[in-house]
């Protein structure tokens, strides 16, 4: 028996990835401007549609290749204008897609992987576990889907005009797709984003900080949520490997190598834990030695953002007094502070939220349960 050979998604491919497999086919480069052409400036998947390539490259492609996209689950609109999308994976995953329409932009949050691992206690999505990286495809599939559903074109008015790798996972953990990801993103012949208008947001590993720092030119925004390491650690474990001094260390090096980009600093807001006075004076005392050591006013900016509750979470939310306070106190010492709007509460906006709804849990149990008993352990042990 003949073993089939699978075929290959093009939505994995960068320009260097489309170029090559199309000389491989024997034909000329520009066949992978035109292909790249109809797939995200047309948002077109059929090859039968692509018009302007002969038949018998249509045929090739019809037998070598494929276009394929996440499908779609569940659509969910807000009555704000965001919109959520629960996307489902070949592998029976799921991930979410937000977009988040506001004056002059609309910025879609896209996720790097099914779960997270870096357990960071206020978001949901780590209550879920981690599962897998999602491959180039899976990446770039989602601002597919969302700029076909927007009736987003490259060339006109766009509704998306902007991407922040912010959703499920710690996307410099599946660095080489993500970076793949974001550079079809910015590519002429992808969707023709600024560099500045993707952002990937990371809790803080300073090793691939460099690394993206070198290989990638996009905005960087970093996971702070506190200004010492007791709290910081307690709330992102990840802080207890790579510490405040080490974090700063890797943001300067960021923006010597960067010196146009300011680097956002996000600050989720949770009622008596990380909210009063004391802690954002702690903070503009962070930020005002970045600025010392890096040499720079402007290297950094603070996002303040409330927290978005889900059930089970032992955080709330701090209060809208509490969050203007401790914006006051940043700005009143030269920290550039905004607040972010709360967006999309009635479709449940928290990373993880729709996709645990949405699964059926009790089948996850079950397959779980079957998975232990397979390999010969005992849910009970």
């Amino acid at each position: 028996m003949t073993d089939v050979k699978p075929k290959i998604n093009l939505l994995d491919l960068d320009r260097t990835g489309m170029v090559e497999f199309f000389t491989g086919l024997g034909e000329k480069r520009f066949r992978a401007e035109q292909v790249m052409k109809w797939i995200y400036h047309r948002h077109v998947d059929d090859f039968e549609q692509m018009t302007d390539l002969g038949k018998l490259l249509r045929a090739k492609l019809l037998e070598q290749a494929e276009v394929r996209a996440p499908k779609t689950i569940f659509d969910k609109p807000s009555v704000d204008g965001t919109q959520k999308w629960l996307l489902g994976m070949d592998t029976g995953n799921a991930v979410e897609t937000v977009f988040i329409p506001d004056k002059g932009r609309g910025t879609l949050c896209v996720s790097s992987q099914v779960g997270c691992g870096l357990n960071c206690q206020f978001c949901s999505t780590a209550t879920q576990g981690f599962n897998r990286n999602l491959s180039t495809a899976e990446i770039i599939g989602q601002v597919w889907v969302a700029a076909k559903a927007l009736g987003n074109q490259v060339h006109q008015q766009r509704k998306l005009t902007n991407v922040v790798m912010m959703g499920m996972g710690e996307p410099l953990l599946n660095f080489d797709n993500v970076v793949r990801a974001m550079s079809i993103m910015r590519d002429d012949l992808g969707f023709g984003l600024a560099n500045k208008r993707v952002t990937l947001s990371t809790a803080g590993l300073v090793p691939m900080i460099d690394r993206l720092s070198i290989e990638s030119d996009v905005s960087l925004a970093v996971s702070l949520h506190a200004a010492n390491d007791e709290l910081r650690t307690e709330l992102v474990p990840l802080n207890k490997k790579y510490p405040l001094a080490e974090l700063m260390d890797a943001c300067i090096r960021y923006s010597e190598r960067k010196p146009r980009t300011s680097i956002t600093f996000e600050y989720t807001m949770m009622k008596g834990v990380n909210d009063t006075p004391a802690l954002a004076r702690q903070l503009v005392k962070w930020m005002n030695t970045l600025h010392s050591k890096a040499q720079r006013n402007d290297i950094g900016k603070v996002n303040l953002i409330p927290f978005n509750p889900f059930p089970g979470t032992r955080f709330e939310r701090s209060t809208e007094e509490d969050i203007r306070a401790f914006q006051k106190i940043l700005l009143d010492n030269d920290v550039l502070t905004m607040v972010r709007r709360t967006r999309g509460d009635d479709i449940d906006a928290a990373c993880g939220q729709l996709k645990g709804q949405v699964m059926d849990k009790t089948r996850r149990q079950s397959e779980f349960k079957a998975k232990l008993e397979a390999q010969g352990i005992s849910d009970a042990a």
